[in-house]
């Protein structure tokens, strides 16, 4: 399907922890979201392209790594705060279907099977030292929802041909036809029973730009904690990474402020 706007009509900023289509808890919420992911398709400028685990050449085996994942850590109703990234990476998220996830640490740290999926990535190192250092993964989900301003992975054809990653603020067309579906699932993302009272944006730059831009005509947080992103601490200033670390958990364990 087509993602149409105003998907997501009337108030639904009270009661966020309501059961979706009979499911009651925030793995279920999750997982039918994906499924509706996976039938979603997006208008883009020439030279763009969708990258979607949900329907892709390994949508069966993303469906399996997924339930098993969200059912490990999700399985209750208990509210928790957003994490969001700008979009998934190619060889990354839009590969396992898990935000910020790597495979070799998905099967290393949740005992699930992803044999065949892609190499660690730089990002998921150092947050799965966050992680680790916050209180481990059982902690950390019960606590926050990982996920994307853009919950489908973006890929351009550049000028030798080949496909790289894409932000979805990177190209003004396509930001503009993006802009009902990045605001239709931020709001369908709220209601998995997400404590909104505050975000936190991975994406210091653009991301955290284009969010609370976004969050003042919508409200959908009340406040929005901007975190440099793990690629730009791994790539360019490997040096500070234990500042950067410091820094994600002081705001995880609410010192941020």
């Amino acid at each position: 399907m087509a993602w149409r706007g105003g998907i997501f009509q009337g108030d639904q900023r009270e009661g966020r922890t309501s059961a979706m289509n009979g499911r009651t808890t925030v793995a279920g919420r999750i997982l039918q979201f994906n499924e509706e992911l996976a039938e979603t398709t997006l208008e883009l400028p020439p030279g763009f392209k969708v990258i979607n685990p949900f329907n892709g050449p390994q949508k069966d085996r993303v469906r399996e790594v997924t339930t098993a994942f969200y059912h490990k850590y999700y399985d209750d109703d208990k509210p928790r705060c957003l994490v969001l990234g700008s979009s998934p990476a190619r060889r990354g998220t839009a590969v396992t279907g898990v935000p910020f996830e790597d495979a070799k640490l998905l099967e290393s740290e949740t005992g699930v099977d992803v044999e065949g999926y892609a190499v660690s990535r730089p990002s998921a190192g150092f947050l799965h030292d966050v992680i680790s250092r916050y209180g481990g993964r059982g902690k950390f989900y019960a606590d926050f929802v990982m996920s994307f301003v853009c919950p489908l992975g973006l890929v351009r054809t550049n000028s030798k041909g080949r496909e790289v990653n894409c932000n979805y603020y990177e190209n003004k067309k396509l930001l503009e036809l993006l802009g009902s579906f990045l605001a239709d699932t931020l709001e369908r993302q709220l209601a998995f029973g997400i404590d909104a009272s505050v975000c936190y944006c991975i994406g210091s730059g653009e991301n955290f730009a284009y969010l609370s831009k976004v969050n003042e005509g919508q409200r959908f947080f009340r406040k929005i904690v901007p975190l440099e992103h793990p690629r730009f601490i791994t790539q360019y200033n490997g040096d500070r990474k234990e500042e950067f670390a410091e820094k994600y958990l002081g705001a995880f364990r609410g010192q941020g402020d």
